[in-house]
């Protein structure tokens, strides 16, 4: 919308929410015009944030709800295959968590920096249209009191000049009675006094206020993308104690979205309500204050509405040239009888010359084009800019809250999984030769440290002339030993998944049908390939 129009529309999101059903907390229909003091008028903005506290009760319940049946219903544990699907459900869960609530910080960065460009273009206007109401006020108060001082002083001194001409002196009492005209025009204009203050205390408040919701919204939104990477971090790294913290957070974040989805909501459609007839709002505030013509005149500024100051700057005016006429005559025919008045009327002159510089000037800053363009200006920042970054923190909120649910929910099963994980880690048998803490608490035979591992011998060899293994060790470690290993390996059905590379324990037989299809066709190949002097070499260590 260009700051040139005379015209002032309403975009079309304030007229849909404008349109919303308003009722009040007795389920009544009301008025939508803006009404801000009305008791209904109130009721229908705490409605809408109750409306939020309703949403977030329902979320809670849904948590609730959901959270108790995952902690009663529990699945048969024998079901080993559905642990594949439930990590995958809690890694989906986490990807669109944390994709939601990056949109979401985004739609939220630009919502609120939108807000703030609206609110600082409705302040800038304000401080315009008081800086113009303060030069008006400037003006007038300075011509009243040049005329009354200065004017009055110079015609006292040159009345006693003039004493023995009595046309002189009847000029000299036509000048005040222009002078006094003058004051009596400037006092019939609006005292701005009142305005003036009105309108900078509001551009203040409204700074300060603006100040501290950006600085909020900017935290809030830095806290959900922290809280949303640290689960994420909890999830990748296993921590159970991230994850609950996490999860804290994730509740009062999750509140914290909720209500400011209702400050937002209750915002934007009472703005609206504003922004679709500010002009009624506006004349009922300065009711007694200031005249309804010369608000129209201001707020709509068209060719048809006449100027209320008109006849009073053309008096003005008028008299100023009147009095200047005199000035020019008394100079050319009065000085040279009375030659100690040209001081005085010298300074006279010089009164009326700034007031006339001072009187364009007031006509300048009384015409409506200055102060309707900021008024324009302050509705653009305001209904345009200011109620679509509002809109878009309420979708902020609204993501948000659908992320942390979605966190909510997968960060429980998550935690299912490691506590399941490592109870199944606890249960390895600590004196089993193949479990990794066993052996870096210590064999109890020295011996088995000297058995060669195959898979370390084959992982290098390019062909049967290149195995070059080391030295035979000589030991009288009976062949009973291997084969109880490999009777207690076969025995239990959970070591069949352990790998056996880097552990110095040979491969089970190759004759052994159980396990003849753990290891890889290269595997069986390479060790049948080994010639009887290799074996030889390496003992009875890979005897079948």
């Amino acid at each position: 919308m260009s700051s040139s129009r005379v015209d002032y529309i309403a975009p079309w999101w304030t007229y849909w929410l404008h349109n919303f059903p308003h009722i009040n907390l007795r389920f009544q229909p009301i008025d939508n015009s803006f009404q801000p003091e009305e008791e209904n008028y109130q009721q229908w903005l705490i409605f809408l944030g109750c409306v939020a506290a309703a949403g977030l009760g329902l979320n809670l319940l849904c948590l609730a709800v959901y959270l108790s049946c995952l902690c009663c219903c529990r699945k048969d544990e024998e079901e080993e295959e559905s642990k594949k699907p439930n990590s995958c459900c809690v890694t989906w869960s986490a990807v669109a968590a944390g994709l939601i609530t990056c949109v979401a910080v985004g739609v939220g960065f630009y919502g609120n920096s939108e807000t703030n460009d609206g609110v600082y273009q409705l302040t800038y206007s304000l401080y315009n249209a008081n800086h113009t109401l303060g030069g008006v006020e400037s003006l007038v108060t300075g011509t009243m009191g040049s005329m009354r001082s200065g004017l009055h002083q110079h015609l006292a001194r040159l009345d006693e000049i003039f004493a023995t001409r009595g046309d002189y002196v009847q000029t000299l009492q036509f000048m005040q009675q222009m002078a006094d005209n003058v004051i009596k025009q400037l006092l019939g204009l609006p005292d701005w006094a009142d305005a003036q203050v009105d309108l900078a205390s509001i551009a203040d408040q409204t700074a300060n206020v603006e100040y501290y919701r950006w600085l909020a919204y900017l935290l809030l939104l830095i806290v959900d993308l922290i809280i949303c990477l640290l689960a994420c971090l909890g999830l990748a790294k296993q921590s159970r104690w991230l994850l609950t913290t996490m999860m804290v957070f994730g509740v009062l974040t999750l509140i914290l979205s909720w209500t400011s989805l209702g400050a937002d909501l209750a915002t934007a459609v009472g703005t609206s309500d504003f922004c679709v007839s500010p002009d009624k709002f506006i004349l009922s505030q300065t009711k007694g204050v200031i005249g309804s013509d010369i608000l129209h005149y201001y707020l709509y500024c068209n060719q048809t509405t006449s100027h209320p100051f008109q006849q009073p700057l053309t008096i003005f005016q008028r008299s100023l040239t009147t009095m200047q006429i005199q000035i020019q005559g008394l100079l050319q025919f009065a000085v040279p009888l009375f030659p100690t008045a040209e001081r005085d009327l010298l300074g006279i002159q010089h009164v009326l010359n700034s007031s006339e510089a001072g009187l364009h000037q007031l006509t300048a800053l009384l015409d409506c084009r200055g102060l309707n363009k900021d008024y324009l200006d302050a509705m653009v920042g305001v209904c345009y800019d200011g109620v679509e970054g509002v809109l878009y923190l309420c979708l902020f909120s609204t993501l948000a809250a659908c992320a942390f649910t979605v966190m909510l929910c997968a960060i429980p099963r998550a935690w299912r999984q490691i506590a399941c994980r490592e109870q199944d880690y606890d249960d390895i048998d600590e004196e089993d030769p193949f479990n990794p803490r066993a052996r870096r608490m210590g064999s109890p035979n020295p011996n088995l440290t000297n058995m060669h591992s195959f898979c370390s011998y084959s992982s290098s060899m390019g062909s049967q002339s290149s195995l070059h293994p080391p030295a035979p060790t000589v030991t009288n470690n009976p062949m009973s030993e291997y084969m109880n290993q490999t009777a207690l390996f076969g025995g239990t059905p959970r070591y069949e998944n352990v790998p056996l590379i880097g552990r110095g324990s040979p491969p089970p037989s190759i004759y052994s049908q159980p396990y003849r299809n753990r290891y890889s066709p290269s595997m069986r190949a390479t060790y049948l390939s080994m010639t009887e002097e290799q074996r030889r070499q390496f003992g009875n260590d890979f005897q079948a």
